[in-house]
């Protein structure tokens, strides 16, 4: 049986093959093409006084 060492203390190759091995599938899905539109990229003109647009 392996004696347990902390990730702290593990080397970096030891790392890398257990964070791999806890990193998920995309099953061939590039994240990178989901990006979400927002509202922020259209520019929306707001009215020079608000507080007078209510009347």
């Amino acid at each position: 049986m392996d004696k347990f060492v902390s990730y702290d203390k593990m080397s970096k190759k030891e790392k890398k093959k257990l964070d791999s091995s806890k990193r998920g599938n995309w099953n061939g899905v590039n994240p990178a093409t989901k990006v979400v539109d927002t509202d922020k990229k259209c520019y929306k003109r707001k009215p020079k006084h608000p507080e007078n647009f209510d009347e």
